[in-house]
């Protein structure tokens, strides 16, 4: 199945001198795949100029006149600028031209637009951001990572339908282990919103394993820890914090002295690898989770290969027809029993053209 991607060009830091090039290299790699280029039509003509041949149909210009700023007002975004790349990206995927979309940009307006534009899937009372951090085991997909900041027992229990169905979609893992992330393993732990919603998880068919902590995400516990927003992205920052920290102290112990600066040279290889593995480049693109169509945000400070992978996250979202799949599992795990409709048949309908 062809997978056409429509990408905001003019998102992000560095706006298309990353995501063209991004763009180029993506369809030289996926001879499945499209892109709509979102943004200026003359900026993005004139560097396109030169490799729109190699692709014929396959690249194409959707003009854009306005930018979301990296530190715009939602509502300014969402209000104020309807023919933004942003915005007009979004709207290919509700208009069934395009099956996903792809934005560095402001990540606050674009939930804000993605959710006005596409609306959320039945049983799904609000998007959540899922991203994955490295493990000793492989990944960890984590969720929600700030969408929502004060969340209920049942904003949980949808999270982790919409993570375990992400997880069985992209790594093709029939019963993804389910985790609540917690200040302690016992039931008894947390508040009473975590409580109730490890009971909630439990009470479904998800293979739930009961709360973990903090350190379970990087030792690969589970293979979807669920949260709320505001420890999410405080987990996520600390994080990318700790990363840099690590990588700042290891060059700063290698270049102490001539014997140090030895030893990271026999050391080279193992660094190198170690580098590779962890790089967060490798794991770009946080995937707008519970809307009737794919959305996928890279980092705004993403450079060409960064912006890629988000690429071809949101490609392999599309192949596996990610919104179905967490309408029919909130259906089949998330029904009546547990207080929400049936989404039977409510699945978004996006068709790639």
């Amino acid at each position: 199945m062809a997978i056409t991607l429509a990408v905001d060009c003019m998102g992000g830091d560095h706006g298309p001198s990353v995501t063209l090039p991004a763009v180029i290299e993506f369809l030289r790699h996926d001879s499945d795949c499209a892109a709509i280029l979102v943004g200026r039509e003359d900026l993005l003509r004139s560097q396109a100029e030169g490799v729109a041949l190699e692709f014929g149909k396959r690249l194409s210009i959707r003009h854009a006149s306005e930018i979301v700023g990296m530190d715009e007002a939602v509502a300014s975004a969402l209000r104020g600028k309807k023919d933004s790349s942003m915005r007009v990206a979004v709207d290919l995927v509700k208009d069934g031209i395009a099956d996903a979309a792809v934005s560095a940009g402001n990540t606050g307006a674009l939930m804000a637009v993605s959710r006005f534009v596409l609306k959320t899937l039945p049983g799904i009372d609000r998007p959540a951001i899922c991203s994955i951090l490295p493990s000793q085991n492989g990944t960890t997909y984590v969720l929600d990572l700030g969408a929502n900041v004060d969340c209920s027992p049942e904003h949980l229990l949808q999270f982790g339908i919409m993570g375990a169905s992400l997880v069985a979609a992209l790594e093709h893992k029939e019963r993804p282990t389910v985790g609540l992330l917690n200040i302690g393993e016992e039931a008894i732990k947390g508040n009473e919103a975590v409580k109730r919603a490890s009971e909630l998880l439990r009470a479904t068919d998800l293979n739930f394993v009961g709360n973990v902590e903090g350190n379970d995400i990087f030792k690969g516990t589970a293979d979807v820890v669920v949260c709320d927003g505001f420890v999410g992205n405080v987990t996520l920052k600390a994080s990318e914090g700790l990363a840099h920290m690590i990588g700042a102290g290891l060059k700063q112990e290698f270049s102490r002295n001539v014997f140090t600066k030895l030893a990271g040279l026999l050391a080279m290889p193992v660094l190198k690898s170690f580098r590779q593995r962890f790089d967060p480049r490798r794991y770009n693109g946080a995937s707008l989770l519970g809307l009737r169509g794919i959305v996928v945000k890279s980092h705004g400070s993403a450079d060409r290969m960064a912006f890629r992978c988000a690429l071809e996250k949101a490609a392999e979202e599309a192949r596996q027809r990610l919104p179905e799949a967490i309408a029919e599992r909130m259906a089949a795990i998330a029904g009546p029993r547990n207080g929400f409709p049936d989404t039977a048949g409510g699945a978004a309908q996006n068709h790639s053209q």
